[in-house]
């Protein structure tokens, strides 16, 4: 890719991710002040759950169909490569539906896990999120593949104009309305990238698809383990909502929730360069363009730690200023939990590198041991400083979390610089 295409598509990539990671932003403000401080924790519990079951159900086969398809790209081999689409295809939407059976099983014990009421239809109806999303990672892994991650960054605004017009609609009626009114967004935003993602695979060169053959185990195991390493990501913010809900009340839950935007925006500071570092990386290693990867990440890791620098110091301080200002009065009992978070947050940014370099090398399994080590701690420490400190507490809790994925980290990337079986590829050879 000449230099200045890849500087074009980079600024269209974040100038998307942050369009839309704003239009979230005001989404989350839109249903707190239409629900209500109860009602928001309700959706926030029903939302979670249903986040929750879709991740343990859903196998995370767009990173696998990332890497392999970039593989099968440099290797001309076409059969293949259309075989892992179809493969990839075929297993979201197995988990969609998979996910989809759990939330209707949890849905008439709800009342019995969290101290809220009311959950049981607004849970069943938010069962349909799962299918209806299962496609969508098929076609952003296409763009990703397609190196076209700024259309993907477009379609983001698109889903997140959706999301907050089911917001703006449904929580001036209620909670249950507010589901059905995202449920039919997620229909819309689904529909619209896979029609784009299709367009893109179609223009790569055709060919029947072909069994994969001796890469069948290794593209399976690579699945297993991205997969693992997916759900514990995300599923950090889960638990916080789920375990602080059967701990403590609906309102400090939903106090939790306003606490966690910090980290969100700090998510969405990242993800353009996480996006493009899964596919420039990648591209670079089935090259074996080695030095190319190395110089990408320790650019990322300089220029995050700088930034963070920077902004830590006014956000702490303004973090009170800046909820009442969001989300009014009625949201200044989470600053504290607010100021923790961000702190949490700024460590994920600095680490954001994480998620996407193992798969790019091709070692999925190395974000388990980090990502695993932070699960453990923090649960329990969840569970013990939420119970008596609610949203505070649940905010210590994922601090003291957050360090231990950093120490994870820190003891891996030693062990790698000791791994002589580390390193890239061969340069791909075109087949005959």
């Amino acid at each position: 890719m000449r230099l200045s295409a890849f500087w074009r598509r980079s600024s269209s990539t974040a100038a998307g991710v942050y369009v839309s990671a704003a239009i979230g932003f005001l989404g989350s403000i839109v249903a707190f002040r239409e629900l209500g401080t109860v009602d928001f924790g309700r959706l926030a519990l029903v939302l979670a759950a249903t986040g929750f079951f879709q991740l343990f159900a859903d196998l995370t086969v767009e990173e696998a169909v990332v890497k392999y398809g970039f593989r099968y790209a440099a290797r001309e081999d076409w059969g293949r490569f259309r075989r892992v689409f179809r493969v990839g295809l075929d297993l979201k939407l197995a988990g969609g539906v998979l996910g989809a059976v759990g939330i209707v099983v949890l849905a008439p014990l709800s009342h019995l896990i969290w101290n809220a009421h009311g959950l049981f239809w607004p849970m069943l109806l938010a069962a349909l999120l799962p299918p209806a999303q299962a496609p969508e990672g098929l076609a952003s892994a296409a763009l990703i593949v397609r190196r076209r991650y700024d259309v993907r960054a477009a379609f983001l605004i698109v889903s997140m104009a959706l999301r907050l017009a089911a917001f703006a609609v449904g929580a001036a009626f209620g909670v249950l309305e507010t589901v059905i009114a995202l449920v039919a967004a997620q229909v819309v935003a689904t529909a619209a990238i896979s029609a784009v993602g299709l367009a893109a695979l179609r223009r790569f060169p055709s060919a029947p698809a072909v069994p994969l053959e001796e890469d069948k185990v290794p593209f399976r195991r690579f699945v297993i383990q991205s997969s693992l390493g997916s759900v514990l990501s995300p599923m950090r913010g889960l638990l916080g909502t789920l375990l602080l809900g059967a701990v403590t009340t609906v309102r400090q839950v939903s106090y939790f929730r306003v606490a966690q935007v910090p980290e969100s925006a700090f998510a969405a500071l990242s993800s353009p360069v996480r996006m493009i570092l899964l596919s420039e990386q990648t591209h670079a290693f089935e090259r074996g363009r080695w030095d190319t990867v190395n110089r990408m990440l320790r650019r990322y890791v300089t220029g995050a730690a700088l930034l963070m620098a920077v902004l830590l110091p006014p956000l702490l301080w303004l973090m009170p200023t800046l909820l009442r200002i969001a989300y009014g009065a009625k949201a200044e009992p989470a600053a504290n939990a607010a100021r923790l978070i961000l702190l949490v947050a700024a460590i994920q940014v600095i680490l954001g590198w994480a998620k996407s370099f193992p798969v790019s090398i091709g070692r999925p399994a190395l974000r388990l041991v980090a990502q695993g080590a932070e699960i453990v701690v923090l649960v329990p420490a969840l569970l013990v400083l939420g119970s008596r400190y609610g949203a505070t507490g649940a905010a210590g809790g994922f601090l003291i979390a957050a360090g231990a994925f950093a120490l994870s980290w820190a003891v891996i990337l030693v062990r790698l610089r000791r791994d002589p079986s580390l390193g890239a590829p061969e340069p791909a050879v075109s087949r005959p």
